[in-house]
């Protein structure tokens, strides 16, 4: 038997519920992980109260990063045996593959075996937070050195990743965020410049600092923030929206997208998951930096498992700088 977290309905983090459930061996091409660590992302809060892309079955697990240690392989599986430390690239279908238990299975593409010197904390808050960033900024938009790019909402575990990207090739990362509480811990955090978006004239701002208008911009929020974000932007710049945070209507900057020919580009990481190469390539690139030490997984706070709900009203109160990470 394992401990896995389930909801039988939608709604607030109350309704998830630790059960015991049997869990079947691996199948071919398949490994089962001894969880030790869970990464938390907003996607999961989404699926949970049914606002998703995925809206499952009922009762659902759910679920996107784990760390942990082999348990068994399926039939077929090479490189992968009984004891290594591995972490999860996170899957297509949650509901499919969830990772919110104790022990999990999952199809081994997907499990990686993680560098020695990264415990398993910080392999649960790796993949997705770097895949994303790593995916809009590197593969899509082919971000450059000396290069300025906005990256909203920056203190979240893939705004900090993107910083450090952002870094790590000689960009120059202008650091989004609601107020000037967390300014700081974002400049510490390696921003070259923190901009308070309800504090300051945000489009003023950034054209003050990027007077040729910025070329990249990576944004899960949208709603009415587009509009001096497109107004800052360069002559054929690219925004890329990951999330749609924000609970307001988003505009279409028509007279901008026109007068510079600007991209408004939607991206899912299933676009680099579900591809082998452009993943293999992202991998080299993440496990290059966190080996390196260019990349470094920040960890807001951490739970025990059995404070999951807990978890989740903290993923959603806003409060958080960096990952959020269970423990199990």
């Amino acid at each position: 038997m394992a401990r896995i977290v389930r909801f039988h309905t939608h709604g607030g983090p109350e309704v998830l519920r630790i059960e015991d459930v049997e869990v079947s061996p691996p199948g071919p091409g398949e490994v089962r992980i001894g969880v030790k660590a869970l990464g938390l992302n907003r996607a999961e809060a989404s699926m949970r109260r049914g606002a998703y892309i995925e809206t499952p079955p009922l009762p659902s697990g759910l679920g996107l990063e784990a760390a942990g240690v082999v348990e068994s392989v399926g039939e077929g599986v090479d490189g992968l045996a009984p004891g290594d430390a591995v972490s999860i690239i996170p899957p297509r279908s949650m509901a499919r593959w969830p990772a919110y238990g104790d022990l999990v299975t999952f199809p081994a593409e997907l499990v990686v075996k993680h560098p020695p010197s990264l415990g398993f904390e910080a392999a649960a808050a790796t993949w997705m937070q770097y895949l994303t960033a790593y995916g809009a900024l590197i593969d899509i938009a082919r971000l450059g050195r000396d290069e300025p790019v906005v990256i909203t909402a920056a203190s979240s575990s893939v705004g900090l990743a993107a910083i450090q990207i952002a870094n790590s090739i000689g960009a120059a990362p202008i650091a989004v965020t609601r107020t000037s509480l967390k300014k700081k811990a974002l400049l510490d955090a390696g921003a070259a410049h923190v901009v308070a978006a309800r504090e300051e004239d945000l489009e003023a701002r950034l054209k003050e600092i990027a007077p040729q208008g910025v070329r990249v911009v990576l944004d899960p929020v949208g709603g009415p923030i587009f509009t001096p974000l497109t107004a800052a932007m360069a002559p054929g710049g690219i925004l890329i929206e990951y999330g749609g945070l924000s609970p307001e209507p988003t505009p279409f900057p028509l007279s901008d997208v026109l007068a510079k020919t600007l991209t408004l580009r939607g991206y899912l990481v299933h676009e680099i998951t579900g591809d082998a190469a452009r993943l293999e390539a992202a991998k080299a690139f993440i496990l290059d930096g966190l080996a390196s030490g260019a990349l470094k997984p920040i960890v807001a706070r951490t739970f025990p498992f059995e404070e999951i709900v807990e978890a989740h009203r903290f993923l959603e109160s806003g409060e958080q700088f960096g990952k959020i990470v269970v423990t199990v």
